[in-house]
C-alpha cells in the first residue's frame, strides 16, 4: 500500500462531529472524483471513480447514511497497471436533487455550482471535513522520508481558489499549478502539511511526519557539523603544510641555529607534528601556548625570511 492509500484509509476512519459535516466531506467527494449527469427537469445521476478502496467505502457509506441514497459499485482491475478502479453509480432517484442542493453541488434555478457553497462549510469542523473529502478524492502525499510535498489536483479555477481560502483559513499556505485544464494545489512545508493531516484527521500520520522531521533535523544537523569540522582540518592541514615549507625555506636561507630560542623551538614543534592545529599544537608546548603567540611565531619567521631577500 503507497503512503497516500495509508493516508486516505485512516482518514476513511475519521468521524465527522455533526451531520453537517457527513454533507460537506460527500460534497467534496462528489465535487472533486465524481460526474453528474442530467436527465432531464430534476433527474440526475452520478458516478464516482477512484482507485482507492477507502475513498469507496466513505462515498458508499456517507450516501447511504447522510441521503438514505441507493447505490452500486462496479471493481474493475486494470491489466496494464494492476490496479483496481472502483466505481460509484448512485443512480436517478427520489430525493437526489435535494442531496446535490444541499452538498452546494446545484444551486436551485441556477444550475451546476462552480464553488464551494459558504453555508455547507460555515463551521470549523465542517471545514475540515470538506478538506478531508477533497484530499481524499484528489489527493497525493509523498512519503516524508523523502521530497516532501502534498497535492490535491481538482478542476475549475473558481473551486479551486475557494479551496486555497478554505486553507488559508486553517493557517495553511498552499499555492496552486494549472496543469492541462486542471489544478493542483499543493503544500511543501513540513509546516503547513503537519497542519493539515491535523486539521483532516490524519492524526497519527502527522504523527509520524513530525517524528521524520526531527530525525532529518538532527541528520542535517549532524551533517552541518560533519562539514565544518573536515573543513575546518582541511584548513588546519593546508595551514601546517604552508608552515612546514616556511620552515624549509628559513633554514635554507637563515639557518635553524641561528634563530631565537622562541622560534626555533616553534619549528621544531611543528616538525614533530606536521599534522595539528596550531590551536592543538600549542598544547604540546611546555610551557602551553595559545593559538594566537604561536600565530605571531609564523609572521615572525615570515619576517625573517623577507629580510634575506
Amino acid at each position: 500500500m503507497s503512503f497516500t492509500a495509508e493516508v486516505k484509509d485512516e482518514l476513511s476512519r475519521v468521524e465527522g462531529h455533526c451531520e453537517s459535516c457527513d454533507i460537506a466531506e460527500l460534497a467534496a467527494l462528489v465535487r472533486v472524483c465524481g460526474a453528474l449527469s442530467f436527465h432531464g427537469s430534476g433527474a440526475y445521476s452520478i458516478r464516482v471513480s477512484t482507485e482507492t478502496g477507502a475513498v469507496a467505502r466513505t462515498v458508499i457509506h456517507l450516501a447511504h447514511k447522510v441521503f438514505d441514497l441507493d447505490t452500486s459499485l462496479t471493481v474493475r482491475r486494470s491489466n496494464l497497471h494492476k490496479t483496481r478502479n472502483y466505481l460509484i453509480e448512485i443512480p436517478e432517484q427520489k430525493g437526489l436533487e435535494q442531496a446535490l442542493i444541499k452538498m452546494g453541488v446545484l444551486v436551485l434555478g441556477r444550475g451546476l455550482s462552480s464553488g464551494i457553497a459558504a453555508r455547507v462549510v460555515a463551521r470549523p469542523c465542517c471545514r475540515a471535513a470538506y478538506l478531508r473529502g477533497a484530499f481524499m478524492a484528489g489527493g497525493f502525499i509523498a512519503d516524508p522520508r523523502g521530497d516532501f510535498h502534498l497535492e490535491i489536483a481538482v478542476t475549475g479555477d473558481e473551486f479551486a481558489d475557494d479551496l486555497i481560502e478554505l486553507l488559508d483559513d486553517e493557517n495553511i499556505t498552499a499555492r496552486v499549478n494549472r496543469r492541462r485544464g486542471s489544478y493542483a494545489i499543493y503544500l511543501k512545508s513540513f509546516d503547513d502539511i503537519a497542519r493539515f493531516l491535523t486539521v483532516i484527521g490524519a492524526r497519527r500520520t502527522a504523527h509520524a511526519v513530525d517524528n521524520v522531521r526531527v530525525m532529518k533535523s538532527v541528520k542535517n544537523d549532524v551533517n552541518r557539523r560533519v562539514n565544518a569540522e573536515l573543513a575546518n582540518q582541511a584548513r588546519s592541514t593546508g595551514a601546517a603544510a604552508d608552515q612546514l615549507a616556511l620552515i624549509d625555506a628559513v633554514e635554507r636561507e637563515v639557518g635553524l641555529d641561528n634563530l631565537p630560542p622562541a622560534l626555533a623551538a616553534f619549528c621544531e614543534a611543528r616538525r614533530a607534528h606536521p599534522d595539528l592545529s596550531l590551536r592543538d599544537l600549542g598544547a604540546t608546548m611546555r610551557p602551553p601556548m595559545s593559538k594566537s603567540a604561536l600565530y605571531h611565531r609564523v609572521l615572525r619567521l615570515e619576517q625573517l625570511l623577507k629580510q634575506t631577500k
